[in-house]
């Protein structure tokens, strides 16, 4: 019985340590990365220091125009399947309303909390890049705040779903999206050769986006290299705040989301915890929340939850219920414009969290996939998104806490709505 336990496990064992070598990797361009900008901090004069990091910065330009490149498709395939799910809008109207209300309230207080914990602590604070790239950052500096109402609705309004797309206009192919997807559930059956078609090319944008992280050390390597060149070694003082503070941020998030599931379920939390252990483990171990789709399934259905209610609310949360993702890329886009010294007023901020409570909804459950949503923000934000490749050294072991934070959130949100419908059975027995 051990024997056929140990194989049917090999290859899992073995999976998992194919999704975590790129970590490894991240790590060893890290480190490589460090050592040569040190070398050349330390003995190279400036002007060599200056050609080194301009050259060597190109690695990291190179990755951030690949991650650019499936933005559009990622967004606009996720969201059109996951909307397309919904079904006959009227029948699922009344539970469909049931999790909106959460996802909407979820996702506010996430995005409120990293934007509490960043203005509160400052963690960019302690990275200065004010000098950076002198040819631009004034520019960004005068335009950061510069983001009227009606510049909004020009980001959100598309005048052609084709020119969104091309100019990686995120709000505009989300609007799009919805309504494509709203129409295609309306249709019906006529529309379901148009949503598989759409399915197979979020797969494929999927894999896309392995293939692309494949690039990440080389990115690492070359951001990394030519910041300590500049800088020297006092810019790791960012790496330790900032990695401390996001663990703080969900432990905050993890005690919210467990009183607010306590309110609903009182004692049987517990109970819920138990059943969602091995899901959140591996949820942890491999970054990403898909891949414990179907033992979540199960899970939830053994703990009481209707098949029906589990099949509708818990895909529509892995589109719209990210809470940890969402904390996480209002954290990193805020840090990021302290970490170069842009100033965002409150008002802006706000603005920001509306704009990420749109754009993250078509993110997917994926390894770093929230990267490519913090990467459009800080485009539409005048951020330097080559800031991205500065935390992305650190990203999987904050992926790791708020993949886990996800599959907590739509857990939790699919019981809620559950109890909510009266449709919860006590099934106590394991």
């Amino acid at each position: 019985m051990y024997s056929k336990t140990i194989f049917l496990y090999c290859p899992k064992f073995i999976l998992l340590m194919k999704k975590n070598r790129l970590t490894y990797y991240i790590i060893l361009a890290m480190i490589l990365g460090v050592i040569a900008g040190y070398i050349v901090h330390e003995n190279a004069p400036d002007t060599t220091i200056k050609t080194f990091a301009g050259n060597v910065k190109l690695l990291g330009t190179i990755f951030i125009r690949l991650v650019k490149t499936i933005i559009a498709p990622l967004v606009f395939s996720t969201l059109v399947v996951g909307i397309a799910k919904l079904g006959d809008i009227k029948t699922v109207g009344r539970v469909g309303g049931k999790a909106m209300l959460w996802f909407i309230t979820a996702s506010l207080t996430s995005l409120l909390i990293g934007m509490a914990l960043v203005n509160f602590f400052k963690p960019g604070s302690y990275i200065d890049l004010s000098q950076a790239d002198n040819n631009g950052l004034k520019d960004l500096m005068g335009k950061s705040t510069e983001f009227s109402l009606s510049r909004f609705v020009e980001h959100v309004f598309p005048s052609s779903a084709v020119e969104a797309m091309a100019n990686n206009e995120i709000l505009q192919i989300v609007v799009f999206s919805v309504f494509f997807g709203i129409a295609a559930a309306a249709i019906g059956k006529a529309a379901e050769p148009v949503i598989k078609v759409m399915d197979s090319l979020a797969k494929i944008t999927l894999k896309i986006v392995e293939y692309v992280m494949n690039f990440a050390p080389l990115g690492v390597f070359g951001t990394l290299a030519a910041v300590v060149a500049e800088k020297g070694l006092g810019i790791f003082k960012f790496y330790i705040v900032y990695y401390g503070y996001f663990v703080l941020g969900i432990i905050c998030l993890w005690m919210v989301l467990s009183f607010v599931g306590w309110l609903f379920l009182g004692s049987r939390m517990k109970e819920l915890f138990r059943r969602i252990g091995n899901p959140l483990l591996i949820a942890v171990s491999t970054t990403s929340s898909e891949a414990v789709f179907p033992k979540l399934t199960e899970e939830l259905e053994d703990f009481g939850c209707k098949n029906q209610i589990v099949a509708f609310i818990l895909p529509l949360g892995y589109s719209f219920n990210l809470d940890g993702s969402m904390m996480y890329m209002t954290f990193a886009s805020l840090s990021i414009a302290q970490a170069y010294g842009i100033a965002i007023p409150i008002g802006t901020q706000l603005t920001m969290l509306l704009v990420l409570m749109l754009t993250s909804k078509g993110i997917a459950g994926v390894p770093r996939a929230s990267l490519i949503i913090v990467l459009a923000t800080c485009a539409m934000f005048k951020i330097p998104p080559e800031g991205v490749a500065l935390i992305l050294p650190i990203d999987h072991f904050c992926d790791m806490l708020r993949t886990g934070t996800n599959v907590l959130g739509n857990a939790l949100a699919t019981c809620a709505v559950s109890k909510w419908e009266g449709s919860l059975e006590n099934n106590s027995s394991s």
